[in-house]
């Protein structure tokens, strides 16, 4: 399965100057420097086999921008769109970079045979992709490509039709474009949004048997799906996002009605699964005594960065240790993965008696001035080592720049905890505060139940 893209690839004099004012906001504006771009040592180098897989058709790929502009310069078409950037990027662990490339150049001369192409596949983004750097100005006619949604539908088919022939998935049809950060987070292990839709949907597939009771879960959950009948897409977004996902994004079996035919076809006991999610019983939890003695639910009424740090381990289920115990908002799910970073966070406030912002502004400006002052002095027995002859005395010298060495990374690393303190404390607030109104509604709900149960008795 190979997802493609074209896009164009425009000069003039305005965007040469802003390039030369400041290259980083310009990069690869020109013809040059996306050449340059698609034939980057770094990203065409296979480090194990030492081959680099860079290929040019209808031109020689280490001369390909003299040859491009000299084709250009024959027909006087030096202006407009110099050229075109097209990529085919495939699934992680589909495919391998010999069969990528030569995928690539097939592609290459079957959609361009009368243009000059350099076809380059990289293998730094997790996974193998082929760049097409393609001049815009036919080599025999002086005709310039039209690049239009045509252009783009027959390059895609193209590509389906190789990867069929050399027995890759396709998608046969597709009903929207398929992210490429999608292939990434596979390889990276990197949780993505969609990913985390899709973990939620997967979850909740397994606890209903039909599609109203899947709604339900998803709302619980915190999430909002809008499907309605006069909606072209069907969307998802979280209760606290205001930003939705067209559900086609996700993948075909993401979209409502492949939902609800897969939960429609679930055992009957996966009822069972929807009851307990919707009305759990609630245990009754044993609280051991920390710092703070009390209820958590009374923690915010003490002021301290401290607090709050201790808050939202509570909320993760972390403070007491709670099994099976799984925040309600999606915010706070999210948030375990920088677990470790919070712990480092909530030790140097309690060690260093850190009780507001204000302290940790204080904290850093002091680190620093230490971390000067030792750096200077490192550097002092560093220049005595220079001109010493005395061996017991270098050793001396050598133990006492060793020391500086190891309490300047440890004021570095506190350094750096203290600023993520700083970065993460308004986060942290809104995250509580989202997730104990998700708290509120789940009393509401099971308060309500228990109002009908009562009433049904009487």
């Amino acid at each position: 399965m190979a997802t493609t893209k074209i896009w164009a690839i425009k000069d003039s004099l305005s965007r040469v100057v802003n390039y030369a004012k400041n290259p980083e906001k310009t990069i690869f504006s020109d013809l040059k420097q996306v050449l340059k771009y698609a034939e980057n040592d770094e990203k065409t180098i296979n480090k194990n086999e030492k081959i680099m897989y860079v290929t040019g058709v209808n031109c020689n790929e280490r001369t390909a921008y003299k040859e491009m502009i000299a084709v250009q310069n024959r027909f006087d078409k030096t202006t407009g769109n110099v050229a075109y950037h097209a990529y085919q990027s495939f699934k992680t662990g589909e495919v391998l970079p010999e069969l990528a490339h030569k995928i690539g150049v097939e592609l290459a001369e079957k959609m361009w045979s009368e243009y000059q192409v350099v076809v380059a596949t990289h293998f730094n983004t997790g996974t193998y992709h082929n760049h097409f750097v393609i001049n815009s100005v036919n080599m025999f006619t002086g005709k310039k490509f039209n690049c239009n949604k045509g252009a783009y539908y027959h390059f895609r088919e193209l590509s389906d039709e190789l990867c069929k022939e050399y027995g890759l998935t396709v998608i046969e049809k597709p009903t929207g474009k398929t992210p490429r950060s999608i292939y990434f987070a596979e390889k990276r292990g990197e949780p993505t949004k969609y990913n985390v839709i899709r973990q939620a949907i997967d979850e909740t597939m397994e606890m209903c048997i039909n599609y109203g009771q899947f709604k339900k879960i998803m709302i619980k959950k915190g999430y909002i799906i809008n499907d309605d009948y006069n909606r072209k897409y069907p969307t998802i977004r979280s209760i606290n996002d205001k930003k939705a996902v067209r559900m086609y994004h996700l993948g075909e079996q993401y979209l409502p009605k492949n939902i609800a035919n897969k939960v429609e076809h679930n055992p009957y006991y996966y009822q069972n699964r929807y009851m307990e999610f919707i009305h759990p019983k609630k245990k009754k939890q044993k609280y051991k005594v920390y710092k703070y003695k009390g209820k958590f639910k009374d923690i915010s009424k003490i002021s301290g960065i401290d607090v709050l740090f201790l808050l939202l381990f509570h909320l993760l289920g972390l403070l007491p240790k709670r099994e099976n115990y799984q925040p309600l908002s999606p915010e706070m799910k999210q948030e375990v993965r920088k677990i470790e970073r919070y712990s480092n966070e909530i030790r140097l406030i309690v060690s260093k008696k850190l009780k507001k912002t204000e302290d940790v502004k204080d904290y850093i400006s002091q680190t620093e001035e230490d971390i000067e002052d030792v750096t200077n002095l490192r550097q002092k027995y560093r220049n005595k080592l220079r001109n010493c002859t005395d061996d017991k005395l270098m050793q001396e010298y050598k133990e006492k720049r060793n020391e500086c060495t190891t309490i300047l990374n440890k004021y570095r690393k506190n350094l750096k905890t203290a600023n993520y303190i700083l970065e993460d404390t308004p986060k942290v607030k809104e995250v509580i505060k989202i997730e104990r109104k998700m708290k509120r509604l789940e009393k509401l709900d099971i308060t309500k139940v228990k109002q009908k149960n009562k009433n049904l008795i009487r």
